[in-house]
This record gives C-alpha cells, structure tokens and sequence, in this order.
C-alpha cells in the first residue's frame, strides 16, 4: 500500500506590516521550489492587495523583457523540468477547504503549502487557517511596538489557539529580521530574554538588514534576490544570512 504524501502548510505570519511577511513567503517559497526540488504552492490571502500574485505577473513579464534573466530562466526549467510554482488567490475565510481541494487535484504531489495571510486577526477566518497551519514564522524587528503586537499575537496563538482549540499547529518561531551589523541595540538583549521568559521560541539565525528585502528585481538585473519565478542568487543570500535562516528553517519543519 502506498505511503499518504505528508504536505507540510506553513505561515509567515505578524501583526504588523512591513516586517517581511510576503518577502520571506516568496524567497522560502522559491529557493524550495527551484533549488532543492520540492513543490510548492502559495495561497495569497492577504486581501484586497493580493501583493504576491501580482508580484508573480512582473516577474514574468520582467524575465521576457531581460536576456539575461530569460536565459537564467530557460536554463533552470531545462535543468529542473519544473513550471513556476501557482500562487492562488483567496480570501482568508474558507482558506484550508481551498487548500485541501487544490491538493486533491494537483496532478503533481505538494511538498509545502505557503499562506500569505492578512496583517490582522480581525479578518474573518485567519486564525482558523493559522490554527490549520503546521509552522508559524513569525518575522520581528527591534521596535517596541512591533514588538509588543508580536509578543501579544504569538502569546495568543500558544495559549489559546494550540492549548484549547483544534489545531495542527506544531511549532511558531519568531526570527530578528532587518538586523543591522553596525548597531550594537541592547534592545536585542531585553527582548531576547523577554522572549525566553514568556517561553517562545526564537530562531538562532539572524537576518541582516539588506536594501534587497525592499527592491524587486530590475529591468536590467543580472542576478535576482527577490523573485517567485527564479531562485534568490547564492551570494546575495549568504551577504544576508539567508542562507542560514535556510538551514534552520529546514531543520525545523523537518522536510
């Protein structure tokens, strides 16, 4: 009898924009697709900008506009034989039944299932789907108030959602994003214990601050970071520390 393929849903979730919620959706997304040979899907539920599904649109019609992207493009489907990973739009609400009936006709196994989830747990339906979701990455910057929504969001999800309610939820792990190696903050410190006194876990990686979180890819770019069609370049994840949130991330969800 035939082993039930295990899919893996996953979230990067926060209560605040402009931490990195879709960025990371999109860079985890297509270095797992691209480069280390699982598929994945997207549901961009973050209603009504749909961010990730346009994103996907520019980064078609860039890669046709720029040879060299186009040739780095043509190369990797010959070489992996793989299509762009889909991102699905859909709101919120509902969002697990839609990602249960994608996966039941998807004519090739999903390995991860990405949400890309609204900024607030007052949209209907978002903390069901977190609640259906497996890992929670939850991206934090040194920033009281980022902080404090955080501290609240995660706390609700551990004590209320994963000890009360039904859930597959089997780990949530905050990460400092936007980390700048110049700046000695003590704030680093305090809510490192912080974190540690409320029992959450933090991720031992650190991703630096990088001009290339915030920029998409030019018209005239030899290389791509940020990208759903292509996979992040080598060099420009380690100058970041991507590449190790990479590891660790694998580690943990245990693909």
């Amino acid at each position: 009898m035939k082993a039930e393929h295990k899919t893996v849903f996953i979230a990067f979730s926060s209560q605040k924009g402009g931490v990195g919620k879709s960025t990371f959706t999109t860079l985890t997304a297509s270095t797992l697709h691209y480069r280390l040979g699982y598929n994945v899907v997207v549901f961009d539920a973050d209603f009504p900008q749909y961010s990730l599904a346009k994103m996907k649109a520019r980064d078609l019609a860039m890669v046709m506009e720029n040879e060299a992207l186009k040739k780095m493009a043509y190369k990797q489907f010959s070489t992996i034989n793989k299509k762009a990973y889909p991102i699905i739009q859909c709101k919120a609400e509902g969002l697990l039944e839609t990602a249960y009936d994608f996966l039941g006709t998807s004519p090739v196994p999903i390995d991860v299932v990405f949400f890309d989830l609204p900024g607030t747990v007052n949209t209907p339906g978002i903390l069901k789907a977190l609640a259906g979701t497996n890992h929670i990455f939850t991206p934090i910057t040194a920033d009281r108030l980022v902080m404090e929504s955080t501290l609240i969001f995660t706390q609700l999800m551990k004590d209320v959602i994963m000890k009360e309610g039904e859930t597959s939820i089997r780990s949530i792990n905050l990460f400092w994003n936007q980390v700048d190696g110049r700046e000695r903050s003590p704030l680093y410190e305090i809510y490192n214990k912080l974190i540690h006194d409320l029992g959450l876990s933090l991720m031992e990686c650190q991703v630096m601050s990088s001009t290339r979180f915030r920029k998409e890819s030019e018209m005239t770019a030899k290389a791509i970071f940020r990208s759903t069609v292509l996979p992040p370049e080598e060099q420009m994840m380690k100058a970041c520390r991507f590449d190790r949130f990479m590891a660790e991330f694998l580690r943990i969800v245990q693909l």
